[in-house]
């Protein structure tokens, strides 16, 4: 390569690096909320121990857990569970087969959602 050539190269490559340095890295920003809420209890009356186990399966903790932060509008979601909460029981009301027979739900499941900060990400033309 002749001498003329690399300057051009490394020069063309000097100003690109300064213009990818000098844009700024902005960190994205979040609105946090804390939340306590309660599971639906199981749709079925079952025997106290298997409508407890029923109740406390991760799975259905952390559907609830998630249905509380989307329900707190436009792009909040699930950040952490923060707390499983209690089982409560209750028998089914009701005579004949359904007699003896528990439905069980958690209750005050701790959760932290979370939210993009308007403005933080370009939401706002002109700011961010």
């Amino acid at each position: 390569m002749s001498n003329t050539l690399r300057h051009i190269v490394s020069t063309t490559f000097g100003i690109a690096l300064l213009i990818a340095a000098s844009g700024q890295a902005v960190a994205t920003e979040y609105i946090y909320r804390d939340i306590l809420g309660n599971s639906a209890p199981n749709q079925k009356c079952l025997a106290k121990d298997q409508a407890a186990a029923r109740a406390a399966e991760a799975y259905y903790v952390d559907r609830a857990a998630k249905t509380f932060c989307e329900v707190q509008g436009y792009g909040w979601h699930l950040a952490e569970l923060s707390g499983q909460g209690q089982l409560v029981c209750e028998e089914c009301k009701g005579n004949g087969a359904d007699q003896g027979l528990y439905q069980c739900r958690m209750q005050d499941i701790a959760v932290k959602c979370q939210r993009i900060k308007p403005g933080s990400v370009g939401l706002i033309p002109g700011k961010g």
